[in-house]
């Protein structure tokens, strides 16, 4: 469980995690030794993950968003997440309930790139079926969570 401090240095390293601790420290109006105490505990206990830049995709050439619907053959669904895991083009895995059990969200730079991926990567003896969507637009993404 995490304490309401935690929360407020969480939001703020949301907003800039690049924030001088001094600057933020000044923001919450705690001392930075403080605040330096909390964020090591929170990385210490896995609350805080790492820092990443959050980066346009479209401006590094993945001009195009796919969403792939996977069904998997029984008993073999940690060896296909483990697989597909290792692709650069795969952002995200969900295993999932109902029809299907994985969903990748994954990020191409044409679509001779996602044909590839379908056709060649993919571990297909393993997969009983699969549906892909082409992102049209995002209407929102959101990579920070709002701690409340």
């Amino acid at each position: 469980m995490i304490d309401e401090l935690e929360k407020k240095i969480l939001n703020t390293l949301n907003r800039n995690a690049r924030m001088s601790f001094r600057l933020a420290a000044n923001k919450l109006r705690i001392s930075p030794t403080t605040l330096y105490n909390k964020v090591r505990k929170l990385e210490q206990s896995g609350v805080i993950k790492g820092y990443i830049p959050l980066i346009d995709t479209e401006a590094v050439g993945y001009r195009l968003m796919a969403i792939i619907g996977l069904r998997v053959k029984q008993e073999k669904d940690i060896e296909v997440q483990r697989a597909i895991s290792k692709f650069p083009q795969v952002e995200t895995i969900y295993e999932i309930t109902g029809d299907w059990d994985l969903f990748l969200i994954c990020h191409f730079k044409d679509r001779n790139d996602l044909t590839r991926f379908l056709k060649k990567e993919l571990p297909l003896s393993n997969i009983e079926r699969a549906i892909t969507h082409i992102v049209l637009n995002v209407v929102k993404e959101e990579k920070r969570i709002s701690v409340i």
